[in-house]
């Protein structure tokens, strides 16, 4: 389960098939096959909720070797507006007044978050680890020997955000906690891309990553699921 950086390639949003996703080099590397349940913007809530609520997810568990929890990152972004309003803006009508609204907050949002210091975040870190540990908990119920790995937040070096990242640090904190309170595996996300993002080959939106971030980020993960063990 996982976010946009689970699907964007330094040009934008592809098929979850893309063999040079990080799900499918991470899969390919241990003669798997990956099933990708994303979308864009999730936070942890929004994992949980597809984890409850997709019927297609409940028919994936029996038969899954690992369960990947690659949602948290996009939790530490700024978010001037409450989710509630900034998810509304979507349903907006009629079109025109969607429209304007949508270039309004996008035109703003760099300066909120510069102004607001990064605060508010997308979701707090005490309720990102609340939705992981309830995530862990239920395929685990289910599951018990199922192995679980999960991410450290990644980063960004976003102009849309105004390179402000201050939320990063309490979330990076908040899941390890919860890491080793549940001996959850993580994947440490920031010291994988960080020395590619902004590059020639990175997404220049400075949030998603290039190539070469996806194939790092996918043969650590295959390292990573290798040396867990069951019911980890």
């Amino acid at each position: 389960m996982g976010d946009s950086l689970a699907f964007h390639g330094p040009g934008g949003p592809l098929p979850a098939d893309d063999t040079r996703l990080w799900p499918n080099v991470a899969a390919a590397a241990l003669d798997g096959r990956a099933e990708l349940v994303a979308g864009i913007g999730w936070t942890a809530r929004d994992a949980w909720w597809s984890l409850t609520r997709d019927p297609r997810v409940w028919a994936l568990l029996p038969s899954i070797d690992v369960f990947v929890l690659a949602v948290g990152s996009m939790d530490t972004l700024p978010s001037p507006l409450p989710t509630a309003l900034r998810e509304g803006i979507r349903y907006l009508r009629p079109d025109r007044l969607r429209r304007w609204v949508r270039r309004a907050y996008v035109t703003a949002q760099p300066h909120l978050a510069r102004v607001l210091r990064g605060r508010p975040v997308a979701l707090p870190p005490a309720l990102t680890v609340r939705y992981l540990d309830r995530c862990w908990r239920a395929v685990r119920a289910l599951r018990p020997d199922l192995p679980v790995v999960g991410i450290v937040p990644s980063v960004h070096r976003s102009a849309a955000y105004a390179y402000v990242h201050t939320g990063h640090a309490a979330a990076v904190a908040a899941v390890r906690a919860w890491s080793a309170r549940r001996a959850v595996p993580l994947l440490d996300l920031p010291t994988l891309v960080r020395p590619h993002l902004g590059g020639t080959e990175a997404n220049p939106d400075g949030l998603h990553w290039g190539w070469p971030a996806h194939r790092v980020v996918g043969r650590a993960l295959a390292e990573t699921i290798t040396r867990v063990p069951p019911g980890r």
